[in-house]
């Protein structure tokens, strides 16, 4: 909703709020490594999900319905944007939304306080965006009188429909609850009267991320793109915590502080955010066009689509040019569902491999092999960076979840692959590990996960529900771990995948499983293990998987098997 900050209404143009069309087509995988191997013989979970429903405090999802596919998706985003927030010309195409469609009979109270004009004297407008302005004001009383603040205001007129009556409140309560983080701008206060909401927060005058780019010609050196990098990673994986996905993370959407060359950096405008459980996906496409990820247009996502958001940040960061560009917007949504981003052209030849390795791993387009924030934060290119300190990470209660669920067969294979991880690696899982507070003989129960995750709460983990699912964790029946299982728990098969030495890993981890985890075996064990049901010709599929010399898992069993997570699996958590 809007923007905190000065900027031009031509920049604010970028910000829409998406819906695609048939257009937005699954990318194709692409071939793995193994001439053979495929990650999985069944559809992907991950995509065919059933949890997929927003959580309670979600904006509310949209049943489109158009009689034919538009030429373009960019005339039904602008369309959109005006129908959810108020400005529908009279010849403007719009897209129908049934009963928010209809103003009559909202309720545009939200219990904020009504002495805004007795509290702050409004100053100059800062900037203008789709669906307020900003103002610089000065406060009279209380304990910010005479300080200068920034007031975002929202016109009640604009709010013509429940959903953008919800974006406003929950945008309030998501500041509210997050507000205190040194790279979070600062929420002070938030008032409405009969005309207007006034969000109040701290004024930020260093300017936009965007403006220092292009102050700097255009790119920043390594070390100068690592300190905004970190900054962006560390506010980024603590609301992440919290179970909130931003939606619109672009330069713009960060602003420093002061004019100084080392100001700290902010996050800013929550208007598009949400609240995601770390087992539901979000369906609502919005975001901003050269920033949105490929499974948002694909109406499936969760936090993941944040971090390709700042991959897109980090390529303009280290080489001055989008990774995804086009004349239109539906081009550069085919841009981002097709294409890949180009590594090859000056300056990334000049650049470490580490830098590249960094980007890539953001902007892979499938969202599970892409890194988390805290990831992010321990990759090579940052650690050994003074300001990174790596934060609790909710992928790993994800994947501890699954383990748990699966297969003695699965947790052997998993322990091996587990032995072959870099001591880079082990250093992200040992921070994971050493936050859970392991016990004086060196291991953890899963009411150790509460107990960690409660050091962190806001009041947006209780609203995200995200709490819910950690006590659901902690209440699991499970033998205590130790460091070298925690690690076979808590290690992304996907993830490794995308990594170059995937093959390497794979290949070494299969010699171990080999020694000391490989057994005949009936292949009527591995049907329930991926959730393979009597109509489905058991022996057909998974003949291939066994060693017809001795009954034993081959290779590509092996590797299949890593990536064995069935609807079953999800079912009985």
């Amino acid at each position: 909703m809007g923007l905190c900050h000065a900027k031009p209404i031509e920049h604010q143009s970028k910000s829409l709020a998406l819906a695609i069309s048939g257009e937005a087509e699954e990318a194709p995988p692409k071939s793995s490594r193994f001439p053979f191997y495929s990650p999985s013989p069944l559809p992907s979970l991950f995509k065919t999900s059933p949890a997929v429903s927003s959580s309670v405090s979600s904006t509310p999802f949209r049943i489109f319905k158009r009689p034919f596919p538009p030429p373009s998706p960019a005339k039904h985003i602008r369309a959109l944007l005006a129908r959810r927030h108020g400005s529908i010309r009279p010849n403007e195409a719009s897209i129908p939304e049934g009963s928010e469609c209809e103003e009559i009979g909202l309720d545009k109270n939200f219990g904020f306080s009504k002495q805004f004009g007795s509290h702050y004297e409004i100053n100059d407008e800062l900037g203008r965006g789709h669906f307020g302005y900003t103002c610089s004001a000065t406060a009279k009383k209380g304990s910010l009188k005479g300080q200068d603040v920034a007031v975002k205001v929202i016109p009640k007129s604009k709010m013509t429909t429940a959903i953008a009556i919800e974006d406003v409140r929950r945008e309030v309560k998501i500041l509210r609850a997050l507000t205190g983080h040194k790279n979070l701008v600062q929420f002070y206060d938030a008032h409405e009267d009969d005309e207007n909401v006034y969000v109040v927060m701290e004024l930020c005058k260093g300017g936009e991320l965007l403006d220092r780019i292009l102050q700097r010609g255009g790119k920043y050196s390594e070390e100068d793109a690592k300190r905004v990098m970190v900054q962006i990673l560390n506010v980024v994986s603590y609301f992440h915590l919290q179970g909130v996905v931003h939606r619109d993370l672009k330069p713009e959407n960060f602003l420093f502080t002061t004019k100084d060359e080392n100001s700290p950096l902010k996050a800013i405008d929550f208007g598009l955010s949400d609240y995601v459980k770390p087992d539901e996906r979000l369906k609502d496409i919005v975001g901003s066009a050269y920033y949105v990820a490929p499974e948002v247009l694909h109406r499936t996502y969760g936090t993941e689509a944040d971090m390709w958001s700042i991959g897109v940040i980090a390529y303009i960061l280290l080489c001055g040019s989008r990774p995804f560009w086009a004349r239109s917007e539906s081009g550069i949504f085919r841009a981002v569902l097709k294409a890949e981003p180009d590594f090859v052209e000056a300056p990334w030849p000049s650049l470490s491999p580490h830098a590249t390795d960094f980007v890539k791993r953001l902007l892979h387009k499938d969202y599970r092999k892409r890194l988390t924030a805290a990831q992010a934060l321990s990759h090579p290119w940052l650690m050994g960076f003074h300001e990174v300190k790596i934060p609790s990470d909710m992928i790993i209660y994800k994947l501890v979840r699954v383990y748990i669920m699966s297969s003695s067969l699965r947790k052997s294979a998993l322990q091996a692959l587990a032995k072959t991880l870099t001591v880079s690696q082990l250093a992200y899982l040992r921070e994971q590990f050493t936050l859970l507070g392991p016990s004086k003989n060196g291991y953890i129960s899963m009411q150790n996960y509460k107990t960690a995750i409660l050091k962190s709460s806001t009041e947006a983990m209780k609203d995200s529900r995200v709490l819910d699912y950690v006590n659901m964790i902690s209440s699991l029946q499970y033998k205590k771990l130790d460091f070298e299982e925690f690690c076979a728990s808590a290690l992304s098969v996907y993830q490794l995948e995308a990594m170059e030495t995937w093959e390497e890993h794979a290949r070494r981890a299969y010699e171990l499983f080999e020694k000391d985890g490989n057994r005949p075996i009936m292949i009527e064990e591995l049907a329930p293990e991926l959730g393979l049901g009597p109509s489905v010709p058991v022996h057909i599929v998974l003949q291939d998987w066994i060693r017809h010399s001795d009954g034993k898992l081959s290779f590509l069993g092996f590797v299949r098997l890593l990536h064995g997570v069935s609807s079953r699996t999800f079912q009985k958590a």
